[in-house]
């Protein structure tokens, strides 16, 4: 099948672009704003940018309170979402009221970060702290202003739980780390494969 998007989804009962582009990682981004609340939510349209320097983006429709914090402080940290906390990631999308606190909600332990204002998820296998290069406003193609703010940030710590490293390596599938895909699906990494990429002398792809 074939359909514009400018002319709906073909008579599909939900729009199946979310499951088209998946499984996408999930960013459980925790902040501290201007008068020192603070904020956990996940956010699946997320990923890895570079690696030198390593930078991560992610993009938040409207403006919510971790667009905001991070416009604020300048900080944040993408703690890892794994099957073991799929509960409590989930619980801390949960609409509450601003200045609410989702570690208080959930129940997960803010554990100081080393080099940034926001805690990270003590419970979390890793994290990720991060300080704010940009937040931009993506436009669609007549030039108006989406929704939508994208959230680019640098790396700056890197947290890893020693039980999920093996032989130098980190292990997502005991990290049990989880993935959003369309409609209420996630996936549950349980099974990895390795493959080598090609090797040549060109600058080609």
């Amino acid at each position: 099948m074939f359909y514009a998007v400018a002319e709906g989804h073909a008579g599909l009962a939900i729009d199946p672009f979310k499951a088209l582009v998946a499984p996408r990682p999930i960013a459980w981004i925790s902040t501290v704003d201007a008068a020192g609340r603070l904020n956990l939510a996940p956010y699946s349209w997320f990923n890895a940018i570079c690696t030198s320097p390593p930078m991560v983006m992610f993009s938040s429709d409207g403006w919510k309170d971790t667009v905001a914090a991070c416009a604020e402080t300048g900080e944040f940290v993408v703690n890892l979402a794994s099957f073991d906390l799929r509960e409590a990631m989930n619980e801390s999308s949960a609409p509450l009221p601003r200045g609410t606190s989702e570690f208080e909600h959930t129940g997960l332990t803010p554990l100081a970060s080393c080099l940034v204002r926001p805690p990270r998820v003590g419970e979390a296998a890793a994290a990720l702290e991060c300080r704010v290069t940009a937040i931009q406003n993506p436009k669609s193609l007549d030039g108006r202003a989406t929704p939508n703010h994208v959230v680019f940030g640098e790396v700056v710590g890197v947290h890893i739980r020693d039980d999920c490293l093996v032989d130098g390596r980190f292990d997502m599938v005991r990290a049990g780390v989880v993935g959003r895909c369309g409609y209420s699906d996630f996936v549950h990494v349980t099974d990895l494969f390795r493959m080598s990429r090609p090797k040549g002398g060109g600058n080609g792809a």
